[in-house]
């Protein structure tokens, strides 16, 4: 058995630090307190509040479907200006591709332009 320099408490000889005060018991010096005050790091708000714009853009204005009458064709934003026929449909799949595509790359431009402290 082996003696702690600081707190004098009893400790087998393989241990290397007390486990009482943290001494390291090699040199009898006290171990450095962990630094806390650091703050951690934070999400960039101002990309996940463009995320969240695109988002809602995409909502308002969602990819539409030729009907099946005519030939496929992709209308995209085309039909802002050009309305497409009343039996043009919503394609739900391009939809969800979309929406999922610009929330993943949001999430990720946030985590990549994190603040740093």
């Amino acid at each position: 058995m082996r003696t702690c320099p600081s707190c004098q408490r009893e400790l087998p000889e393989i241990y290397r630090y007390c486990t009482q005060c943290g001494s390291n018991l090699e040199s009898g010096s006290r171990p450095e307190p962990v630094k806390t005050d650091t703050p951690p790091e934070a999400l960039n708000i101002h990309v996940l509040y463009g995320m969240v714009a695109v988002l809602v853009l995409a909502l308002l204005f969602p990819p539409w479907e030729t009907p099946p009458s005519q030939a496929p064709e992709f209308l995209g934003l085309h039909f802002v200006l050009s309305p497409p026929t009343p039996d043009a449909v919503v394609s739900r799949l391009l939809v969800t591709i979309e929406l999922v595509t610009i929330a993943i790359a949001g999430l990720y431009g946030a985590f990549f332009f994190r603040s740093k402290p």
